[in-house]
């Protein structure tokens, strides 16, 4: 009864309801909050690997009918292909087309995702319940079994594992992706509870190249030996994201050190992961980490792109230490928070008002952004140091965040102290500046901005949703802090309002990994 869901919840179950109210803790803002978290994290994780909407269909019995099957005489590459394009239910009844249809589906590499069982749930109408788990659990063990493999891509998303049995079916199922060579796996188990725990045997799915893991507990791997090159747990893995994990420092360490050629790795809300990272490896190209429990990261060697988002630590006090050494190829790194990260750029810890020098500085940075509270004294006093690390930045995007944090005045008066800021001055071509409420604080930093910024080009102002009473009043006091005469006064400027209505950062980790894409950090 425990795993029964009481009403009106749909992700809470009773046990943890009874927790809730034990913990004095409302169980219907639990719920609400569950919600939220799963629509974040569902937001993170792949396309579906078939298209959602394609379906097979009969022809009417009055339609104009031909002996001659022209689709079936196709060739059978191309036949495969279409197979592959349905969802796994579709595909599987095409075998009962034709003779020369028959064998197509089992040729054809598996793509399967629970979420096309359920009418209703990709188009947001209805949620999956655990009432939903039984007949999609049984038609997932169907499809596994009646496939030979290899399996392109599963997509298990919608399921409710709390119960044994549930773990034990899962657990089959791993077995199953092992032997039939799954090669991209989205796991996800909708909670509550938070800590049902993965199988064990996933750690030996040898052929995975894409891993997306969601509100499990992580196998311990303490008992584990730690796996050279030579022995990697996932050798063919490229591209990694756990997301809202129950893992220890020593699991995150363990798959960097069995994943050998990773290039994109994501870390989203996990709730226990205090833990330092070492972000080192020939090919690992792109780091995104969002509100997680991060202690540091450090950058080395391959790294293209670190995006750090949210932090756990704003309220707790604590910092977050950024240890840039030799990363010759890290090119966006973003959002570096004042008032969050401790900054250390080879071996030297980058304090208020320090004066730059080279071992100071990382040169290769050409797209840099920043969540500042400007009206925050400590965090405005850091922001020229900060910049001053990275002198040949050519796109700055600033997040204002805002805060309820009191503190001594921040004017212009405090810009002009700090001096001259050498990339703003002669490097900088484009500045975003998101979540404008036209505070003084932020109108004093643009005013400094526009001042100093020689070949600024282009400029975007986007407001704060709800922050104004016309578009009129965001320009005209914009006019105000661009100098008539000054080298800004040439450049673009575009203002509109955020999408947004809690602020911040805009953010997707499909853009961030996609190298097609020059600015991960760019939204309109």
């Amino acid at each position: 009864m425990a795993n029964q869901n009481p009403e009106p919840f749909i992700f809470l179950n009773a046990a943890a309801v009874a927790d809730a109210l034990l913990r004095g803790m409302d169980p219907l803002m639990l719920e609400q909050t569950t919600q939220g978290v799963l629509k974040f994290l569902y937001m993170c994780l792949p396309d579906t690997p078939v298209y959602s909407r394609a379906v097979l269909s009969a022809l009417p019995a009055a339609a104009p009918s031909s002996d001659e099957d022209r689709i079936s005489a196709l060739p059978f590459a191309l036949l495969r292909d279409i197979v592959s394009r349905l969802p796994a239910k579709d595909a599987a009844r095409t075998a009962a087309l034709s003779r020369r249809w028959r064998p197509v589906w089992r040729c054809t590499p598996l793509a399967l995702a629970d979420a096309h069982l359920l009418p209703g749930v990709l188009e947001g109408i209805r949620e999956p319940t655990r009432a939903d788990t039984p007949a999609i659990a049984a038609t997932v063990s169907r499809a596994l079994a009646a496939h030979p493999g290899p399996f392109r891509a599963v997509h298990l998303v919608v399921g409710y594992y709390a119960d044994a049995a549930r773990q034990r079916e899962l657990a089959r199922w791993v077995q199953t992706f092992a032997a039939k060579g799954v090669q991209e796996l989205v796991l996800v188990n909708r909670p509550w509870p938070l800590d049902v725990p993965l199988p064990a045997a996933l750690l030996g799915v040898a052929t995975l190249t894409r891993l997306y893991l969601g509100v499990w507990k992580f196998p311990d791997t303490s008992a584990l030996p730690q796996r050279g090159a030579g022995a990697a747990a996932f050798p063919l893995l490229r591209e990694l994201v756990l997301c809202s994990m129950d893992m220890e420092s020593r699991d995150v360490d363990f798959l960097l050190a069995g994943s050998p050629v990773l290039e994109n790795l994501g870390i989203v809300g996990s709730r226990k992961m205090a833990t330092r990272l070492r972000l080192s490896g020939q090919h690992l190209r792109c780091v995104q980490i969002c509100l997680s429990a991060v202690d540091s990261v450090a950058v080395v060697d391959a790294l293209e792109r670190l995006l750090l988002l949210g932090s756990m630590t704003r309220h707790s006090g604590a910092c977050i230490r950024l240890k840039i050494g030799k990363a010759p190829k890290l090119r966006v790194l973003g959002y570096l928070d004042p008032g969050i990260h401790m900054l250390e750029i080879r071996n030297t810890v980058i304090n208020a008002g320090m004066k730059a020098s080279p071992s100071t500085m990382a040169p290769g940075i050409k797209i840099l952004g920043l969540n500042v509270r400007f009206g925050v004294h400590n965090d405005a006093k850091m922001l020229p140091t900060f910049l001053r690390c990275f002198p040949n930045v050519e796109t700055l995007h600033f997040v204002s965040e805002k805060t309820k944090e009191v503190s001594a005045k921040v004017d212009l008066k405090v810009w002009e102290e700090a001096g001259p800021i050498e990339n703003i001055q002669s490097c900088v071509k484009m500045m975003t500046f998101r979540e404008f409420r036209m505070e003084p604080s932020e109108v004093a930093f643009l005013k400094f901005f526009f001042k100093s910024a020689k070949v600024l080009k282009n400029a975007v102002i986007v407001g704060s949703k709800g922050s104004f009473t016309s578009f009129r009043e965001v320009m005209s006091k914009l006019k105000t802090l661009i100098p008539e005469n000054g080298p800004s006064n040439t450049c673009h400027v575009v203002v509109y309002e955020s999408s947004d209505p809690d602020g911040g950062a805009v953010w997707s980790l499909k853009k961030g990994f996609d190298f097609s894409v020059s600015d991960p950090l760019f939204y309109r």
